[in-house]
């Protein structure tokens, strides 16, 4: 085949946008033959192109037009490789032009090596888009995995989402296509136009590594500078690992950012409002950590950001990447932790995201019984490609290392754990060895936690764990998950249930309290009163309580003292510390209006009260995660509804008596046991008055007498109010 043959097929590979070698075909190059320069450009609607010499400025030679679609081709009279421009002439303009395709790729080797390995611990630095330079050229360059693709294009605002005028190449043949185009600026929009093996076109398809997307329901993905904050937390991030430990106190408000206030005409509060309003409030109301549910880019706000289609992008919703970047800064410097939800177990099945993302299941498990979420009608990772852990273990990276979160709270970790989560017999597929457990997800979990803990001191991972599997929080060395802290569902399940019973029927539900005591130290445990719990029907804490008015609000304090005072790390969501009236709506803003009624305002002091209590109260937080930082007094008197137990720190000569009744009887000259002998101060009271209580209390403190008591040597004779919890330190 001569040439002429050679030239021609290339022309039509690149009109048909087809092309998979576009940096052999395009620029410049030597001909093998005469070894004379050959130029190639395609510019469709030019009238004419010329060569330039950027040394000199000079026009080196004019390029022939080879027919109306706009390709230009030029034998020059050179041999030696120079640098160029390209002169483009419109018909009523004339520009310079740097040449995409005299770039060198900015992936090297040895990255393609490791990310084809799946071994990349910083593959968004590398994947994706990023504005940069090449060769002192500004531009910007572009890189995605698409191994079953014909051929790969950059489209966008810049190119008329044209796919023939940018395609990219497959470096090395590793399915990774890259390409790097100048005079790009932040702010324009980019996709994939992807072609599958037999060349069909498929949905234009958004960045998986994209930092930034635009606002829906538009879907593109918007090119961004590198997010460069000066960040002001250098002191937090020093102290962070002694704030994160057990031994520490954690106290977690979860927020849903869409909804916590929104301003006028109900729109969303900026990342830079919500950090001049939401910051200052949590630390006030003494919460350590907030929570906040899913911020990654994600297209249907009633998913709450949990199908998310940019695992790399502070969602639009609410600023930019810089303005997330300010709103974690601001958390710092306020000295609160910032946990997100990250949701690698699923995807949605939009055309432009991961779904099908080059013609094949490539994110995806091709078998619906492995790759299809049936209760959320989703798409599940392949976790045994090691493409798609590295992606995912990437996602949960970037926002450590660009956003300096404090931790990462892994959503629906059941669902990647067990092969037949959901599923009937018959609907699953067994792993190698016949059993349920999916083993690539748990190999997938594990490196993710090594990973973190690696190279992110001081931050902590936490998982929504629904079942019994064994060492959640055990390291991996010892073949755990290697999990910071877990979500005691059990607990909030069982005690929600307690919590809502009638007063008079909950002595013959007794055990529905103290059971979680059996397990309570099995793992490092979180209590969730999550925004799962206040959604669909189930109404707010509030509404969950019974009895009149008055009860409501009384059991609603008492529940709340009880979980401040029990073991483990507290979460509540936003709305549930003031005693929002209706459930939780994703598209208004709290009902902050409520904290005008004094019995609304009383649950919030109480809230502020119980963290502040819990933070400076060593007995109450050193030893949340250990078994011999709890002691129960009491757990048998079902008759009264009556829960008496100890909590201790590490200086076992300051413990803190607890004493939960709920029912709405009084109690007075009620005798608990105490294990050293003095004077217990009543250091929190949820019937106080200044809560909305009746006030009924222990004049601020009770002596303890020398009478033995529920196998301690000493007791107290207290006033027990009713539908309340109290606590008391030895001082």
């Amino acid at each position: 085949m001569n040439l002429t043959d050679d030239l021609r097929d290339g022309i039509d590979a690149v009109l048909a946008a087809r092309h998979a070698q576009p940096h052999a075909f395009f620029g410049m190059h030597a001909n093998a033959d005469s070894g004379y320069l050959e130029a190639r450009t395609f510019q469709p609607g030019a009238i004419a192109v010329s060569v330039v010499a950027k040394d000199s400025g000079k026009v080196v030679s004019k390029l022939t037009q080879q027919d109306d679609s706009g390709i230009f081709v030029k034998t020059l009279r050179r041999k030696k490789p120079f640098n160029y421009l390209l002169k483009v002439a419109y018909s009523d303009s004339e520009c310079l032009l740097e040449d995409p395709y005299s770039f060198d790729s900015l992936l090297s080797d040895f990255d393609i090596h490791l990310l084809t390995q799946g071994t990349h611990n910083s593959a968004y630095d590398k994947m994706g888009a990023h504005i940069t330079e090449n060769a002192g050229v500004k531009g910007a360059s572009f890189a995605v995995w698409a191994p079953n693709a014909s051929s790969v294009s950059v489209v966008g605002d810049f190119n008329e989402w044209d796919g023939r005028r940018h395609p990219m190449a497959n470096r090395n043949h590793s399915g990774i296509w890259d390409i790097f185009i100048p005079a790009l600026h932040a702010g324009q929009h980019y996709k994939f136009e992807i072609k599958d093996a037999q060349q069909n076109v498929l949905p234009l398809k958004a960045d998986p590594y994209g930092f930034s997307a635009q606002f829906r329901p538009n879907t593109a993905s918007v090119l961004i500078e590198e997010p460069s904050l000066t960040w002001q937390d250098n002191s937090w991030l020093e102290s962070r690992e002694l704030r994160n430990r057990k031994d520490a106190p954690i106290s977690i408000y979860e927020v849903h950012l869409g909804s916590w206030k929104r301003g006028e005409d109900n729109r969303f509060l900026t990342y830079r409002e919500l950090a001049d309003q939401l910051v200052p409030y949590a630390k006030d109301m003494g919460f350590t950590h907030m929570q906040l549910m899913p911020v990654s880019e994600y297209p249907f706000d009633g998913s709450w950001g949990y199908q998310p289609v940019g695992l790399f992008a502070p969602t639009s919703r609410f600023g930019s990447a810089e303005d997330f970047q300010y709103f974690v800064d601001q958390c710092h410097q306020a000295e609160v932790g910032l946990l997100i939800d990250w949701v690698p177990g699923h995807f949605p099945d939009d055309p432009h995201g991961l779904a099908r993302f080059d013609g094949t299941h490539l994110f995806e498990h091709a078998d619906p019984k492995q790759g299809f979420h049936p209760d959320w009608n989703t798409l599940i990772y392949n976790y045994g490609r090691q493409e798609v852990a590295n992606f995912l273990t990437a996602s949960a990276m970037v926002w450590m290392d660009k956003y300096h979160v404090d931790g990462i709270r892994v959503d629906a970790v059941a669902s990647m754990l067990y092969l037949d989560y959901s599923r009937e017999p018959g609907e699953w597929v067994p792993n190698h060895l016949g059993g349920r457990e999916n083993l690539e997800a748990v190999a997938f979990i594990q490196n993710f936690n090594r990973t973190l803990y690696r190279d992110y001191p001081g931050a902590f991972t936490v998982a929504e764990e629904s079942t019994a599997w064994p060492g959640v929080c055990k390291s991996t060395d010892e073949g755990g998950l290697g999990f910071g802290y877990k979500w005691n569902m059990g607990w909030m399940n069982d005690t929600l249930e307690y919590i809502k019973r009638d007063p008079i029927h909950r002595q013959h539900h007794h055990n529905e309290v103290s059971f979680g005591l059996v397990y309570a130290f099995d793992e490092n445990f979180i209590l969730p009163l999550s925004h799962d719990e206040v959604v669909h029907g189930k109404g707010s804490m509030i509404e969950k309580m019974p009895g009149d008015g008055w009860q409501q609000f009384a059991n609603l304090r008492a529940y709340y003292g009880f979980m401040w005072a029990h073991p483990g790390k507290k979460l509540l969501f936003m709305g549930s510390e003031f005693a929002q009236g209706k459930e939780w709506d994703h598209d208004n803003s709290l009902d902050w209006h409520q904290l005008d009624i004094d019995c609304h305002s009383g649950v919030q002091r109480l809230v502020k009260d119980l963290n502040k209590v819990y933070c400076s109260t060593a007995a109450l937080h050193q030893k949340d995660c250990e078994s011999d930082g709890f002691s129960w007094l009491d757990y048998e008197n079902a008759d009264q509804s009556i829960f008496a137990f100890v909590r201790y720190g590490k200086d076992q000569n300051r413990p803190v008596l607890v004493v939960s009744n709920f029912t709405p009887q009084t109690h007075h000259n009620f005798r608990i046991g105490a294990p050293v002998a003095g004077f217990y101060q009543e250091i929190l009271n949820t019937d106080a008055e200044v809560y909305g209580g009746s006030n009924q209390g222990n004049q601020g403190g009770v002596h303890s007498e020398a009478t033995a008591w529920q196998n301690q040597p000493n007791s107290l004779l207290i006033t027990v109010p009713p539908l309340s919890t109290i606590m008391f330190e030895l001082k």
